[in-house]
């Protein structure tokens, strides 16, 4: 990248609150030292359906150009499996088609790029080959059907995160987004929590109700992290972490990432948006009609919104620091990551508009104060800590 398109893209130099001169250069530096590791993308769900994600896209948040143009060092591609699947049993057969695209559209198709990793030492090893480490995590456990057998097979797969729930409560463990049918987990469910510890699968609890995240914790013998979830209390909704989560996840070694979808980091976004105003998305549903498949009813929701002329203010990067500078001042610098949710999220902050602008959230931090290897930390290093963590205790 030339210097050219550096100053384009990112802001002259700048002196930051502590009193030092950010350069373009600096922010480069510190940027290309870490491996950027972002720990949730849902362009899988655009992919399955065709999605090139090899050539320049004019909408959305993720392609091949833009994760390089970000520097991004690591993808986990959310193998997102929508709960109208649990009809019909058609969970493991929707999951089996999200590996398969992640495998065969975006390893397969641009091996000069991307490298499948199953392991935080694959993950290192692809950012000295050049290339981005492609890794999977399951978002809801409704897709192993009941079944440690399922659980086993995807783990074979690839596989190695699965969000324990998505916003609906499966049959071992209660959701963030609907009432408790079973106090947290269930006995399966621990179940469910020891054969991933044995596997060596992370366990996530983004999506989980805050009952499910005690009991994950008491029966994890391994830390466990949030793929992507913020502060509740800078914005409270249900999918953001309480101070009290976050800094007991962090005792146990985990790590949140920060979810960068506006709600998750503006109050005022929440309060305007639907996600995030229970009164306001029971009013859509009730125009929306009964639409069962997920990415049809959010299109229709958007639709109703514009009618209705109703506006999500967009979040800013200012908002995104304001979320990793809560964790590390109640949690410590070892807590928090990145976990974008980007084409998972329809709003996004300004600055932060897609992958191909994280180094602007560097030059941010680096402003803030942050130092390069709280930076790498961050991006990266955090995140592999509880990876290898993780792979230790497999088969123990």
């Amino acid at each position: 990248m030339t210097r050219a398109v550096l100053f384009l893209l990112f802001s002259a130099s700048v002196a930051s609150p502590q009193g030092h001169t950010v350069t373009d250069d600096d922010v480069m530096k510190v940027h290309r030292s870490a491996i950027l590791i972002d720990t949730h993308n849902d362009v899988t769900g655009k992919t399955v359906d065709g999605f090139d994600i090899g050539a320049p896209a004019k909408s959305g948040h993720t392609d091949l150009p833009r994760l390089k143009a970000g520097g991004v060092g690591a993808v986990f591609f959310a193998v997102y499996v929508a709960a109208n699947f649990v009809q019909g049993n058609r969970a493991a057969h929707r999951t089996l088609e999200i590996i398969d695209t992640v495998r065969h559209d975006i390893i397969a198709r641009y091996p000069n790029d991307f490298v499948l990793a199953l392991t935080a030492a694959d993950i290192r090893r692809a950012h000295k080959q050049g290339k981005i480490a492609a890794l999977m995590g399951i978002e809801g456990g409704h897709a192993i059907q009941d079944s440690l057998r399922l659980l086993r097979s995807y783990y074979a797969l690839g596989i190695r995160y699965m969000t324990l729930t998505h916003s609906n409560t499966n049959n071992w463990a209660d959701s963030s987004g609907e009432a408790a049918k079973h106090n947290g987990l269930t006995a399966f469910g621990k179940d469910v929590v020891r054969e991933m510890n044995l596997l060596g699968m992370m366990v996530d609890i983004s999506h989980v109700s805050d009952k499910t995240f005690w009991d994950v914790l008491e029966v994890s013998r391994v830390p466990v992290f949030a793929s992507h979830s913020s502060c509740r209390a800078i914005s409270k909704i249900p999918r953001n972490m309480t101070d009290e989560m976050i800094v007991a996840l962090a005792k146990k070694g985990g790590v949140v990432q920060i979810n960068l979808g506006c709600e998750f980091l503006s109050q005022k976004s929440a309060d305007a948006s639907p996600w995030g105003n229970p009164e306001l998305m029971a009013r859509l549903r009730v125009k929306a009609g009964d639409i069962k498949d997920p990415r049809e009813r959010r299109a229709a929701m958007r639709k109703l919104m514009a009618e209705m002329d109703l506006k999500v203010p967009r979040a800013t990067l200012a908002d995104m620091v304001v979320h990793i500078d809560r964790v590390v001042k109640i949690a410590g610098i070892d807590a928090v990551g990145i976990g974008s949710d980007f084409d998972g999220v329809s709003c996004t902050p300004e600055g932060l508009d897609d992958v191909s602008k994280f180094p602007n959230l560097t030059r941010a931090l680096l402003e803030k104060g942050y130092s390069a290897v709280d930076i790498r930390k961050i991006y990266g290093e955090n995140l592999l800590r509880v990876m290898h963590a993780v792979e230790t205790v497999a088969g123990k």
